[in-house]
């Protein structure tokens, strides 16, 4: 049962990080094609405590994933500080371009809503609730004709 549950898990980490594009261009190509928004994540996943936070309520929430898959595109700009967890020096360049362009102040966390052109929707600076975020990206989101 064990095993079980441990290759369940394995298969939902894998689609998960699967999901997130390769970079900008590539979400915002994507997002045009599939008709939906990128929501670019901002984070330090070992020392913003907010962050980890929301990691764990938000980005890990079945209901938030469900709505995500539906009409986002998730990207994830981590800024991580201890050195085990460095990121390779092309991810790291891919992060700060993103950081200069759309969190210029350092916010951690902060959540960007692009549309497909990578103009800004809105800005959500700080921990926000899974149920909270959806209303408001939900709200936010383009409706079918």
């Amino acid at each position: 049962m064990k095993n079980i549950l441990f290759l369940l898990f394995s298969f939902a980490v894998a689609q998960h990080a699967r999901a997130q594009p390769a970079g900008l261009g590539p979400a915002l190509t994507q997002a045009a094609a599939e008709h939906k928004q990128v929501l670019l994540r901002f984070s330090g996943s070992d020392w913003c405590i907010p962050c980890i936070r929301m990691e764990k309520e938000v980005f890990h929430d079945s209901v938030f994933l469900r709505f995500a898959q539906a009409h986002l595109l998730l990207l994830n700009a981590d800024f991580p500080r201890q050195k085990k967890h460095q990121l390779p020096p092309a991810q790291q360049a891919a992060n700060d371009a993103l950081a200069e362009r759309y969190n210029a102040a350092g916010a951690f966390p902060l959540l960007v809503l692009l549309d497909a052109g990578g103009h800004v929707l809105r800005r959500w600076e700080g921990a926000v609730a899974p149920a909270r975020l959806i209303a408001e990206l939900d709200a936010l989101s383009p409706k079918a004709p």
